[in-house]
């Protein structure tokens, strides 16, 4: 407890540079040291209480759902989304989840004649369009509005799962308390991302398929679905006001996080398996206060800092890249840097990237089964565009250039009525799909700025998975 109260005081001596906010006396602007009211007894007793400014700073993100279907048609439609992460300064809920937010689609990019005519080619005469969207304005459930200027992030824009270390497979660590208390608090943060999904008017199955089969069509709309997640920066900060800070708070700040603990970060270095090396530094910021019970040990703003430790590339004859790292250094808003033993425990995935979580801080990207159904049936009009009668037999050859480009090459078979074409045609699309599906370059892990993550502190760590040495101090 006595080395808490020093971590605490030392923490709050530096505290006016957090998040752009700042401690100081009541009514009055001058910062309070806490360390000269400490050193005498009457000082402390006649000390005005500590308070805090409460500043969400620029740059922050807000994670945006889109809580419908929008049909993109041009520059200036409305879109309206939810809140699905909470927003604090310092140790203040400020923003909850699930607050409405409002935007609109700000630009549309016009198709290139290069991918016009490639899409033509294929049978798409609506090649789908590059867009970008902006949000304006939060909407709180008392009914109050905060204009917000932001920029969406680069690399957000799709539809998000939350993932889990582990999940799908039994840990081969031994369980002990504290990471008992952790896959408690993962399966927590699950539920409370289910509840805020459920905000979400996320399509049916009956609608997917629907819009499916619509896509499939040469002539179709471009649609925006609903549960697509976007990161929104700040470009200018908010401000709440302030609020004091108990003394219970003050002596808690800065301590050793218990173990057991889970934080809720968001990515600050971007990382992707391609590009990504060995070694690279990694950082994270809290997103949220961690409590132990009533008392603050790290408020919103905190960073932990670690290391790539393992990294493979995609690769060709379709083998996916993989990325593992580590946290090993808790650093307090202005506070002493501590070392810790902290683990990855969760992230948000794209679920087209088909990522999955080990139980040590892995991410890899896996191909999903439907690949060898989408294989089979390429082959299988291969071989039906070979088993025909001569060039009498229409319909092996439709089916040959079916295989090849869809509705333009089912028209040139028919057109052509020759077989050799048709099986040309047939021989193509099964090539092209056994390269795509299993012979080219697989699909590395990609972590865009402000993703979400969970952090554990104190559960079971490979300690070869540990090189401090490769983090600059």
């Amino acid at each position: 407890m006595a080395t808490a109260r020093i971590i605490g005081t030392t923490f709050l001596l530096f505290v006016p540079a957090l998040s752009g906010g700042q401690i100081a006396r009541a009514q009055d602007s001058t910062p309070v040291s806490v360390a000269s009211a400490a050193s005498s007894p009457v000082a402390t007793a006649e000390a005005p209480p500590v308070v805090v400014q409460l500043t969400v700073p620029k740059g922050t993100p807000l994670q945006v759902a889109l809580d419908q279907e929008v049909r993109l048609r041009e520059a200036g439609e409305p879109i309206h989304g939810r809140l699905m992460q909470p927003i604090y300064a310092f140790d203040k809920l400020v923003i909850p989840v699930g607050t409405e937010v409002t935007g609109r689609i700000s630009k549309v990019d016009p198709i290139s004649r290069k991918q016009r005519t490639l899409s033509i080619l294929n049978a798409e005469f609506t090649p789908p369009h590059k867009f970008e969207v902006e949000f304006d304005d939060l909407i709180l459930k008392d009914g109050k509005h905060i204009p917000v200027h932001t920029v969406v992030a680069p690399g957000s824009g799709q539809v998000i799962q939350l993932l889990s270390a582990g999940s799908g497979e039994k840990k081969k660590t031994v369980k002990d308390e504290a990471s008992q208390k952790i896959a408690e608090a993962k399966q927590q943060a699950k539920q409370d991302w289910q509840t805020a999904m459920d905000q979400v008017k996320a399509p049916g199955k009956k609608h997917r398929i629907e819009r499916f089969a619509i896509a499939q069509l040469p002539v179709h709309p471009q649609y925006i679905e609903a549960g697509t997640l976007y990161f929104a920066e700040l470009e200018d900060p908010l401000d709440f006001g302030t609020e004091p800070l108990s003394a219970t708070n003050a002596t808690s700040l800065g301590a050793t996080p218990p173990p057991g603990s889970l934080v809720h970060a968001l990515l600050v270095t971007p990382l992707n398996s391609g590009i990504t090396r060995k070694g690279a530094e990694v950082e994270a910021v809290l997103s949220q206060p961690l409590f132990d019970g009533d008392r603050l040990i790290l408020p919103q703003g905190s960073r932990l800092r670690g290391s790539v430790v393992q990294v493979q590339p995609a690769r060709h004859m379709h083998r996916n890249g993989q990325i593992r790292l580590v946290f090993h250094q808790l650093c307090p808003p202005s506070g002493a840097t501590q070392e810790v033993a902290a683990s990855f425990e969760g992230v948000q995935s794209a679920t087209g990237d088909h990522v999955k979580l080990d139980s040590e801080g892995g991410a890899q990207a896996t191909s999903p089964k439907t690949r060898y159904l989408q294989t089979g049936f390429e082959l299988g009009l291969a071989a039906l565009s070979a088993s025909g009668d001569g060039d009498a037999d229409v319909s092996n050859h439709a089916a040959g250039g079916a295989g090849g480009f869809k509705l333009v090459g089912i028209g040139l078979g028919i057109v052509a009525r020759s077989e050799p074409f048709g099986i040309a045609m047939g021989a193509y699309g099964a090539s092209r799909s056994v390269y795509t599906h299993f012979l080219s370059r697989g699909r590395d892990i990609d972590f865009p700025k402000d993703t979400a993550m969970e952090i554990g502190f104190g559960g079971k760590i490979n300690p070869h998975l540990h090189p401090p040495e490769t983090v600059k101090q």
